[in-house]
């Protein structure tokens, strides 16, 4: 193919290697590693995910005739953490690096394999986020604010999630993950209206959007069920439509469909202490309805949205993340953090104010109250996600 040197926007699509989703799909990942040529990995994850998965991997790696090498998660994706990692590939001759756990992990292994210059592996226990398919990381500063993306050239070599350790985590976490999820389409139709670019350096593709669109209706169809499946951990094919929606389709979808308020208003909350206790999806929730309120959206979407992602079990209101009763001073910070230069807000179709946004921001509690209302939630209160 010719390449373009005219600066004429072209589509990019981008995606992993490989994506192996099933229970029991970590058995295989010592087999995998070996296809992908690697003899010496190395295995990024924090002590909890450590003790619920180093006997099937020692099985695994035996079986593949490799050696298990397990490093300690630091436990925030900060620069400092990824070069440190990087320092233990090259001290231990590692030739690729597995992120194992949540997004945290999979994203500071990211950034150490790019750092130390071997190939990453993304090995989700959860299904929290749709970092493991992504050539991005989420970078953040040591006391938990968002700091940057960091983008790489290529995508993890290979994404193995394993659906019965996501049904036997805390249902919260796949909750949170369907509100990740969710942006995915209401962000990549934004970019799509405003021919804004993708993730990846391009114009969305038609199979971006799609995947996002469809991330979005296997959510609205399987995300109950499947939420009541794993609280009893169950695996079900509703567990399996939702595993796949919230780390492949909406990973997928978010980097080739592209981000746009949601994401940014995420970034704005992670500037307030207020809201550390959130996970990311929780507070990509309330990312998602202030952009339905900024963009105007009818009452007859954000309603039913608002409402069914109380029933997911995300918050809706700010009084939920401890800021119903915040001063402008607050809000205002929480603002200028989300229309930073860099943020995605600026891929809408239109550019907002820094006082719509705020506006918006507090027009949620009002719209989350009226739907915890309507589906007998009762008032929000800040413990909820205490």
């Amino acid at each position: 193919m010719a390449e373009n040197t005219d600066r004429t926007p072209v589509s990019v699509f981008a995606s992993p290697g490989r994506y192996v989703q099933g229970r029991g799909a970590l058995g295989r990942l010592g087999t995998l590693m070996e296809g992908l040529g690697s003899r010496r990995p190395l295995v990024l994850t924090d002590d909890v995910v450590r003790g619920l998965t180093e006997q099937v991997l020692t099985g695994s790696f035996a079986q593949a005739d490799l050696p298990l090498a397990f490093e300690r998660f630091g436990g925030m994706p900060t620069s400092a953490e990824a070069d440190r990692v990087s320092g233990v590939i090259d001290e231990g001759g590692h030739d690729a690096v597995i992120g194992l756990g949540g997004g945290t992990a999979i994203d500071t292994a990211k950034a150490a394999g790019d750092n130390a210059g071997v190939p990453w592996v993304s090995a989700a226990t959860v299904a929290s986020t749709d970092a493991p398919t992504s050539a991005l990381s989420v970078v953040y500063t040591e006391s938990g604010s968002f700091e940057s993306y960091r983008f790489y050239s290529r995508n993890p070599a290979l994404v193995v999630v394993d659906t019965q350790y996501v049904a036997e985590a805390p249902v919260r976490f796949l909750s949170a993950g369907v509100g990740d999820a969710l942006a995915t389409w209401i962000e990549a139709r934004a970019v799509r209206r405003a021919h804004s670019p993708n993730m990846v350096g391009g114009l969305p593709t038609h199979a971006g959007s799609t995947l996002a669109e469809l991330s979005w209706n296997l959510l609205w169809r399987s995300a109950l069920p499947a939420l009541e499946a794993v609280e009893k951990n169950l695996v079900t094919q509703d567990v399996e439509a939702i595993v796949e929606a919230t780390t492949l389709l909406s990973g997928l979808g978010f980097e080739s469909g592209g981000l746009a308020a949601a994401h940014a208003i995420h970034d704005g909350l992670t500037a307030v202490d207020q809201t550390h206790h959130f996970t990311h999806g929780e507070k990509v929730n309330i990312g998602s309805l202030t952009q339905l309120v900024l963009e105007g959206a009818p009452a007859s979407e954000i309603d039913p949205f608002a409402e069914f992602t109380a029933r997911v079990g995300l918050p809706t209101t700010l009084t939920e993340a401890g800021l119903g009763g915040a001063d402008e001073t607050v809000l205002d910070e929480v603002v200028r953090a989300a229309m930073a230069p860099s943020e995605t807000i600026h891929n809408l179709a239109f550019e907002p104010t820094h006082r719509d946004v705020r506006d918006a921001l507090r027009a949620v509690e009002g719209v989350g109250r009226r739907a915890r209302e309507r589906v007998g939630l009762g008032e929000p209160t800040p413990e909820d996600y205490t």
